[in-house]
């Protein structure tokens, strides 16, 4: 992939550009290797990527600069920004909007936000596009409802500008640290959800619910978790810190029970609506702690799929799981140090197959798939 912000040495966030994709992921694949010397693995699958640029179906832009001349992009531990519009991980449906949001910022006047003054509104622009229709998600996340009123009254012609932006809301994040949004979500359209579809399975995308950003290698993910799933004899599957529900929407049958537990509400209606258009009647979605869900139950479910953020499913739930002993665990993880350090607190299990995910090229950072037979039941097909 080339790139004239990293060749002007203005942007180093793909650390590893320089690299061939095929030998980064020998070099992902390395570390993964060695992270997981400790539990033997079975079986190795080949390691699956997607496409080297325009991949990502987010864009995270932070404002800075004057309501004049507004910058889109990141700001350098220095204080300097950087505009990064022209980012080739971003695919070019995305050029048309930030070309229009930067006049209208102005003509809105949402003075970005000045960290190191500690004054102005527009702190961030989150953008997101569906792959299923081309519509979009916007985003505004202010410090206060002080420029609501010139927002919603600007609104109008961005929209007639740019029909594709189906969703938009005002996130208000009051707080003077580097937090990407606030608790506050202030819808600005009738919609408020993008549709999306991952291998036939209906997915929608909401404010503050996660979502993930390769679509391509996202969906082979789930995909090949709905392929293990099949091959076992599963009548009864938790799906913790499940999300908008992607791994157990894709795994769950008709006849199965399914369980999904994320501490998002937002992302809990996501799948709740996802399961209803499915016509999925024996499953359940609730906004609750995936840990003191777990721990709080008496039942042992006949597999569980855990897909926790970066700092892993942890001490306790890896206790409560080698207690209970479900005869599968399906890890799915973004952090394969905090799941190698789980792995070895699941006495009892045995490392049946992993694979790599190629989620994020050009960075050290991947996804793993691994799945988990408990010792003395039958190897999964």
């Amino acid at each position: 992939m080339q790139c004239a912000l990293y060749d002007a040495g203005r942007c180093r966030s793909c650390q590893w550009l320089e690299q061939p994709v095929t030998q980064q992921l020998a070099a992902k694949m390395a570390d993964l290797r060695a992270l997981l010397a400790e539990s033997p693995v079975a079986h190795w699958l080949e390691p699956l990527s997607g496409p080297e640029q325009g991949f990502r179906n987010k864009a995270k832009m932070v404002v800075s600069g004057s309501v004049e001349r507004p910058l889109l992009g990141m700001l350098r531990r220095d204080g300097t920004a950087e505009d990064l519009t022209a980012c080739p991980l971003y695919p070019a449906s995305f050029q048309p909007v930030f070309a229009a949001l930067k006049p209208f910022i102005a003509r809105a006047g949402l003075t970005p936000y000045n960290v190191a003054r500690k004054r102005g509104e527009l702190k961030y622009l989150l953008l997101t596009e569906s792959q299923l229709d081309g519509r979009m998600m916007l985003r505004f996340v202010l410090r206060s409802e002080a420029k609501l009123a010139q927002l919603r009254a600007a609104l109008p012609d961005l929209q007639a500008q740019l029909p594709q932006l189906a969703v938009i809301s005002a996130n208000i994040q009051p707080v003077h640290m580097a937090i990407m949004e606030g608790e506050q979500e202030i819808p600005l359209t009738p919609d408020t959800a993008l549709a999306e579809s991952f291998n036939g399975v209906p997915l929608w995308i909401r404010p503050q619910s996660f979502f993930q950003t390769n679509p391509t290698v996202a969906a082979r993910l789930y995909a090949t978790a709905r392929e293990w799933v099949r091959g076992l004899a599963v009548h009864h599957m938790w799906d913790l810190f499940c999300g908008v529900g992607g791994f157990g929407l894709h795994c769950a049958t008709p006849d199965m029970q399914l369980t999904g537990i994320e501490i998002a509400p937002e992302a809990i209606a996501c799948a709740r609506q996802s399961a209803q258009a499915l016509g999925l009647t024996r499953v359940q979605f609730q906004a609750l702690d995936s840990t003191r869900y777990a721990t709080g139950q008496s039942e042992t479910p006949d597999l569980v799929l855990v897909n926790p953020p970066r700092r892993g499913i942890g001490a306790l739930l890896c206790d409560y799981l080698s207690h209970m002993a479900p005869a599968w665990i399906i890890y799915s993880s973004c952090n394969a140090r905090t799941m190698a350090q789980d792995l070895r607190h699941l006495p009892g299990y045995r490392v049946e197959r992993v694979q790599l995910f190629d989620m994020f090229p050009h960075t050290a950072h991947y996804e793993v798939l691994a799945l988990l037979v408990r010792d003395g039941q039958k190897k999964a097909r």
